[in-house]
């Protein structure tokens, strides 16, 4: 699981960087605008679409049953269950997708809709970019299981560079399709389709073919074979349903957060629902690398463990990748939180009202870095025990935190209390599902020196990283690089027993 792990964080790496890269090239073509803020509104319900069917709700609910089939009727009867379920997942999208599509408008209009504080125009840009973006979530519908089938055969290699290749064809589009002049690079002119913001979602498209076609040769290494089949009353598709139901309300009720939180967004200034967006990307990469890593590599083993009546395995993996996730998250949220204003200035050329807002939109949601890492661990314990029902009620409970606290934060304190409602209410629903499962596994809230230990070092190491921007030229990405190295340099001594043990995961 630690090769896993590493591999899985190495992609995610790539991902992330070139993530960034899109977001720098994006940024800095649109800036903090109106036309941005529109792009990143239309996302919302395709994004929604995609979690509750393959992307979430479906993969980690079918991950322990193709691991269950896998070890009691081999590779061949998994496949033929796959084969099934995928089926029914494409029908599903499909038919929703072309629901959403008919009624984009209106769902962008209405009060409680994607963005009632847009103006009409901006409006009728969210709709039409939505049925763009709605294609490519077909795509995903059927990309998002081949994932999860890869990584049922402990395959992590293609499902990990997947996202990589997404991102190239988005870069695609925000380099080739959207600017209206050919960018040059050294002596090379890029050519130019000039379609705006649309070529943002045509990139996304194309990301979305390529997402798929990457993948596809770990099928035939496996021996998938596809059959035209749905058969609801299998044994394997009822399993898989039954987990499903629940997790749909799970991820259904993480992925409102975002249309809630847009909503919110659309009545503030011009900028915020791109600033949130912004914030929420800078999050995303370290718990990204630490958290859906560690994680990701977590589900099939300790899957297999409660499929062989393991408990002592069960919970030794699941106390080590919390150990472990707790020394790296809670020093990098210090250390990233303290040093992100240079590196958003040297990046995005953000005006600096621009850069004022997605700075403080990122610490915002750093807040909450822990708990989102967390909950990616706290909720495979449970689905790996095939038990939606915890993590829904959860989850329930945390977007209803969240629609209070936001509905209480975002007039005072604008985007950011929107960032920091989200941050407060992940936390809260990871520290729920941990302690729950610590009542069959104590073992996994035993991090008492772990937590002192990271948390002294991230003092040091933060104080370390203001020391430095403190002394510098204000806004060199040098600087802000600088000041991540010194404080990293001096935490680390603190969460050393934690990275060694990475290897005993």
């Amino acid at each position: 699981m630690a090769r896993a792990s590493l591999l899985i964080a190495f992609f995610f790496g790539i991902d992330k960087a070139l993530g960034v890269l899109r977001q720098v090239i994006i940024g800095r073509q649109f800036g903090v605008s109106a036309e941005l803020d529109a792009f990143n509104a239309a996302n919302n319900l395709p994004d929604l679409l995609f979690a509750l069917i393959s992307g979430g709700a479906l993969a980690l609910a079918f991950i322990p049953v193709l691991s269950e089939t896998m070890e009691h009727e081999g590779r061949g009867a998994a496949w033929a269950l796959f084969s099934r379920v995928a089926n029914l997942a494409f029908l599903i999208t499909a038919t929703a997708a072309v629901v959403l599509a008919l009624f984009a408008g209106p769902l962008t209009r209405a009060e409680l809709g994607v963005a009632p504080g847009f103006t009409p125009a901006l409006q009728t840009l969210v709709a039409d970019l939505m049925r763009i973006n709605l294609i490519a979530t077909l795509v995903f519908s059927i990309s998002g299981l081949v994932m999860a089938g890869l990584q049922a055969n402990q395959h992590f290699l293609l499902p990990a560079l997947a996202p990589a290749v997404y991102d190239l064809g988005q870069m695609f589009g925000a380099l080739v399709l959207a600017p209206a002049e050919g960018l040059r690079l050294g002596p090379l002119t890029l050519p130019a389709a000039g379609l705006g913001v649309h070529g943002l979602v045509y990139g996304a498209l194309l990301g979305a073919a390529l997402h798929l076609a990457v993948q596809i040769p770990g099928l035939i290494r496996f021996g998938f074979r596809w059959a035209p089949r749905l058969d609801w009353d299998h044994p394997g598709v009822r399993k898989v349903l039954r987990l499903m139901g629940p997790r749909i309300l799970t991820i259904g009720a993480f992925q409102l957060i975002f249309v809630v939180q847009d909503n919110l967004a659309s009545r503030l200034a011009v900028g915020s629902v791109t600033a949130l967006t912004y914030g929420w990307l800078v999050m995303q990469v370290p718990e990204s690398l630490i958290g859906t890593a560690i994680a990701t590599a977590l589900l099939p083993t300790i899957s297999e463990h409660f499929a062989r009546g393991d408990d002592k395995a069960f919970e030794a993996s699941l106390t080590r990748a919390t150990r472990v996730l707790l020394a790296l998250t809670i020093p990098t949220a210090v250390l990233l939180g303290t040093a992100l204003q240079p590196l958003v200035t040297a990046a995005f050329n953000f005006d600096p009202r621009g850069t004022a807002l997605v700075v403080s939109a990122s610490r915002a949601y750093l807040v909450g870095l822990i708990g989102h890492s967390l909950l990616e661990i706290a909720a495979r314990g449970f689905y790996a025990r095939q038990n939606a029902r915890l993590p829904m009620a959860a989850a329930a409970l945390g977007a209803a935190l969240f629609a209070v606290l936001s509905l209480a934060l975002y007039r005072p304190l604008q985007a950011d209390g929107i960032a920091l409602s989200n941050s407060l209410a992940f936390t809260a629903e990871a520290v729920l599902l941990l302690v729950l499962l610590g009542r069959a596994f104590p073992g996994i809230l035993r991090q008492g020196r772990p937590v002192l230990r990271a948390t002294l070092g991230a003092v040091l190491g933060g104080a370390a990283a203001y020391a430095v921007l403190a002394v510098s030229p204000a806004g060199s990405v040098v600087t802000g690089i600088m000041a991540l190295a010194v404080g990293a340099a001096l935490s680390l001594p603190f969460i050393w027993p934690e990275l060694r043990e990475l290897k005993a995961l």
